[in-house]
């Protein structure tokens, strides 16, 4: 515990150094869980991560991941993609509580958007809750817009979704990504990053 304790104390350049980001494998599944338990009101079930990364072949999932001597390898972030024809859909994403605020979530973002790209999406979209505006936030730097809504989406407190979308995922926009200094605005974002987003 302490030496999760001097992790979690990190400054974002010295986390950005530790942190990979890379697709999601079975035995990642329990590190996994236990962020989506702690970030939902209504978490995944362990059977809906095993289709994705097993069954469905129009998923993509990835992971942030830190790996030191003292910690061994810890799972700190998650995203789940549909790929539907040329749109990347957002299903989930989420921060493990205690590594929020320190720029994960726009690594994750960055990760995902590129091969989303390299899959050939032209517009990302996903839904997000109406109160949660952290996430909507950070949403907004990678240009996803507010489009629509979906009235009591969510089932535990029947809260509307707001429905966001960015088109034109080409060449330019994987040009701003590479552009923008991620490590360095993480701390930036202290405000916007303590992400926990679901959309299903």
């Amino acid at each position: 515990m302490k030496a999760r304790s001097s992790i979690r104390a990190a400054l974002p350049e010295e986390l950005f150094a530790i942190l990979h980001i890379r697709s999601m494998q079975l035995d990642d599944l329990s590190q996994v869980l236990a962020i989506d338990s702690q970030s939902f009101t209504l978490p995944w079930p362990e059977s809906a991560y095993r289709y994705e990364l097993l069954e469905n072949p129009s998923s993509f999932l990835m992971v942030a991941e830190i790996e030191q001597s003292e910690v061994g390898r810890l799972i700190v972030g998650v995203v789940v993609v549909w790929m539907i024809l040329d749109e990347a859909h957002i299903a989930t994403i989420a921060v493990h509580p205690e590594f929020r605020g320190q720029g994960i979530a726009s690594r994750l973002m960055v990760s995902m958007m590129r091969e989303a790209i390299q899959l050939e999406a032209r517009l990302a979209t996903l839904e997000v809750r109406e109160q949660n505006t952290a996430a909507q936030r950070l949403y907004q730097r990678f240009g996803f817009n507010i489009v629509g809504r979906r009235p009591r989406y969510y089932k535990d407190n029947l809260e509307d979704a707001l429905i966001m979308t960015v088109g034109c995922l080409d060449k330019g926009y994987l040009e701003r990504l590479d552009q923008d200094d991620w490590a360095n605005n993480s701390a930036g974002l202290a405000g916007s990053d303590p992400i926990a987003a679901a959309s299903a």
